[in-house]
């Protein structure tokens, strides 16, 4: 069993770190209404406008959560110089978020997912976005401006949050990992598809079960040594030093090669499972940062990530409930 004052204290000693965090930021815009008839038009609802909300998403629903455990986000990123650019500079001051790190662009749009919700269903999603890589000129924009970021702040760690957006392109990485490997700074990743082993030398690797099925030619189950050999498979790839498995209901799969954890998930009632990777890459992050172990890791990522799917809705952990979990939390051996 965890001892409460290591706990308290652990938790406290997330309020001292840093985390830069890189990657395609998002405003997921919610269009709620309420359904009571059928279009005469076309067999489709139709929706009575009640409100419209924005809310951070992609890699700032990440500095979302880092927040929430006490830890300060600086979030970097490209927007577009339109009216949706505006907007998401707007929402950050709210949720207490700097604009220090993100960048505006006329080569590109704000990615906005629009949801249209009724009766608490999704009836349809709206997404508007490019997806292309950065030009030349924005990418050296941004890489400049991390590297200043990194030269006048005391970064702990640095998080990719990767949506195949075209933030983060293969050069990027590279650059933004050498640059973490010269200032011996800890990264972490949650890969896509596009880019998923362009992080080489990154310290923890954080793929979903079905991402690392869709690249690897042999199949990936979720026993311990099918899980295992995956695992060894992207040190090989990648010569990270953790890669951590997303299992979805089955919990998590950790390893660092000398161990290596299934962590099951407790029984939750899920009401939405949006986000729960977010959650889990941002909790495993700042524990990395501190230099805690695996086990530990494994447990609170695990942990989070399951909370988060009990509330509807992309939200942010929360870390009292985390807390006491964690207090009561018997370690997988």
């Amino acid at each position: 069993m965890q001892e409460t004052a290591p706990t308290d204290q652990l938790f406290q000693s997330f309020k001292n770190l840093n985390i830069l965090i890189v990657g395609d930021v998002m405003i997921d815009r919610y269009i709620i209404g309420h359904v009571k008839r059928i279009s005469p038009e076309a067999p489709v609802p139709v929706v009575e406008l009640q409100k419209v909300e924005n809310r951070l998403g992609g890699a700032a629903n990440v500095a979302l959560n880092v927040l929430a455990m006490g830890a300060n986000p600086i979030l970097c990123s490209m927007i577009g110089n339109d009216e949706d650019g505006s907007i998401f500079l707007d929402i950050l001051p709210q949720y207490q978020l700097s604009t220090e790190g993100i960048l505006s662009s006329l080569n590109r749009k704000t990615t906005v997912k629009s949801r249209i919700l009724a009766q608490n269903q999704q009836l349809l999603r709206i997404d508007s976005e490019d997806t292309h890589d950065l030009s030349a000129e924005d990418e050296e924009k941004l890489l400049l401006h991390v590297k200043h970021i990194l030269d006048s702040r005391d970064i702990h760690a640095i998080l990719f949050q990767d949506y195949n957006k075209g933030v983060l392109s293969a050069s990027i990485i590279r650059a933004i990992i050498l640059e973490a490997k010269k200032r011996d700074i800890p990264t972490a990743v949650d890969p896509k598809d596009k880019n998923f082993w362009a992080y080489k030398h990154v310290t923890l690797f954080k793929p979903n079960l079905k991402e690392i099925r869709s690249q690897l030619k042999d199949p990936v189950n979720t026993t311990i040594d099918s899980l295992k050999e995956t695992a060894e498979k992207v040190f090989q790839k990648l010569e990270n030093k953790i890669t951590l498995i997303t299992l979805s209901e089955k919990g998590l799969y950790i390893d660092n090669r000398l161990q290596h954890y299934l962590v099951d998930t407790l029984p939750r009632q899920i009401a939405d499972v949006c986000g729960a990777g977010d959650t889990v890459i941002s909790v495993a992050t700042i524990a990395m940062a501190l230099g805690v172990d695996i086990k530990t890791i494994a447990a609170l990522a695990n942990l989070a990530g399951g909370q988060v799917c009990e509330r509807v809705g992309v939200v942010p952990v929360n870390p009292e409930q985390l807390q006491m979990e964690f207090k009561t939390l018997t370690f997988p051996s």
